[in-house]
């Protein structure tokens, strides 16, 4: 049997050695909690709390706007102190809600749902829709509308997505490690709402631990199967995933349903779990808190609107002043100008490098050796359009493809002039798309 894979990709330095023995600790924030309103694709949830009032944990503080939106629930309880606009990682200004923790964490009674034997399908989309499920992956698009597709008899696999081919992160590992069971319970809930799917959990092989875990327990189960994939970044990225498990292509003009498909990271599937089955919103995800400059990497469940600053002295503070911190991993993560900023439903860990590679690198000029088109995983030519990119050709971006980057960095990765290619043709993209939104 061939190796599950893709054609391109590149090998980083993985660094997951720093943090993927690291057990999940729970943390608990200390001060005020600050709540996005919009941390998801679409609209921003509406809040339907004022200053002054008093929530608890598991409490609905902001309703979807919106077919596509999310609602938004209270991570601790306390005081409504202020609802404004704060920083997020990326730099933009979000409007949120400010509560001041009171430290006791008192709770909503949590309805427990039917078991899922007697619930109906939209009966299982309305309980993911009410816990404020997203896509923990990075996209944080409203898992109900994503479990939603036009046809669901169309529907022929549900993916869990266990690749985490990001370097240094190591949060979706401890899940499988620590929890697979609860994995395989979301998965089953996922499956109950499409009759012709199979489940299937792509594991990178540099997993093996949680890949022998998942495929002892799943070895009963004949919609279940744990497929291995080939550690090679991108391996992770939705469309790259879907070809390796399935031999199906899709590109930028199509969703996963399109192609059969309907793909979940780790973190998602616990919380349509915790959704269906217990009636838990989703208030925490895992992060790692990792890199050279980190005294003590560590995985953390942390309630989400916690202050990133915090997480820092949790994980015994900076043993060295870094260079760089970064939202994410190093390939597609943000580099950040401020730690005082809130933890979202898609902040999967925070990376802080003792030297910054990239800006100490000096950038050439295009030698035309190729490995920018060799590595690419969407098959366009990275050099050709981060060209169009400079001069402004919007036309002739479009006309090679330039909407079919998936903006992984491999490109700039490989690049021996070290040139800026996947920030150049990610800044046109979003040209494009506008200009296209526009008309």
């Amino acid at each position: 049997m061939s190796i599950l894979t893709f054609k391109g990709g590149v090998h980083p330095y993985d660094g997951k050695e720093l943090s993927k023995d690291e057990p999940i600790v729970e943390y608990n924030p200390q001060g005020e909690i600050a709540i996005a309103v919009s941390q998801h694709i679409g609209a921003p949830a509406t809040p339907i709390v004022n200053v002054g009032d008093n929530v608890k944990v598991g409490q609905k503080i902001a309703e979807a706007a919106g077919f596509i939106s999310a609602n938004v629930h209270s991570s601790v309880s306390g005081t409504v102190k202020a609802i404004e606009p704060r920083f997020m990682a990326n730099g933009t200004k979000v409007n949120c809600i400010i509560i001041e923790n009171d430290n006791n964490y008192e709770e909503v009674d949590y309805k427990k749902p039917k078991p899922l034997s007697e619930l109906s399908k939209s009966e299982i989309r309305d309980l993911v829709k009410e816990a404020g499920v997203v896509g923990m992956g990075g996209a944080c698009f409203p898992t109900n509308v994503k479990l939603s597709p036009k046809n669901e008899d169309e529907i022929d696999f549900v993916i869990v997505n266990g690749a985490e081919c990001e370097p240094y992160l190591t949060s979706d590992y401890r899940r499988m490690i620590e929890h697979p069971e609860i994995l395989i319970e979301g998965l089953k809930v996922s499956l109950s709402l499409f009759p012709n799917a199979k489940g299937i959990i792509g594991i990178e092989d540099n997993k093996p631990e949680a890949i022998k875990k998942l495929k002892e327990l799943v070895k009963d189960e004949p919609r279940i199967e744990v497929k291995p994939l080939y550690t090679k970044y991108p391996q992770g990225a939705e469309r790259m995933l879907i070809y390796a498990v399935t031999g199906r292509k899709i590109n930028s003009s199509m969703l996963p349903a399109d192609a059969g498909c309907v793909v979940d990271n780790v973190d998602t599937m616990f919380a349509i779990y915790e959704a269906v089955t217990n009636g838990k919103p989703l208030i925490s995800r895992v992060i790692t808190v990792t890199g050279d400059a980190i005294t003590n990497p560590k995985n953390f469940l942390v309630r989400i609107g916690t202050n990133q600053n915090e997480l820092i002295e949790a994980a015994g503070g900076f043993k060295s002043q870094p260079e760089k911190v970064i939202s994410g991993g190093p390939m597609m993560g943000i580099a950040m100008s401020s730690l005082d900023v809130p933890v979202l439903k898609g902040s999967s860990a925070l990376l802080c490098m003792q030297h910054d590679e990239v800006s100490a690198a000096e950038e050439g000029n295009c030698i035309n050796c190729g490995r920018c088109a060799d590595v690419c995983p969407g098959h366009i030519l990275p050099s050709r359009l981060a060209k169009l990119a400079s001069r402004g050709d919007m036309e002739g971006f479009e006309k090679m493809n330039g909407l079919e980057c998936c903006e992984c960095g491999c490109c700039s990765f490989i690049c021996p002039a070290k040139r800026n290619l996947t920030q150049a043709i990610k800044s046109m993209r979003k040209e494009v798309l506008a200009s296209k939104k526009k008309k």
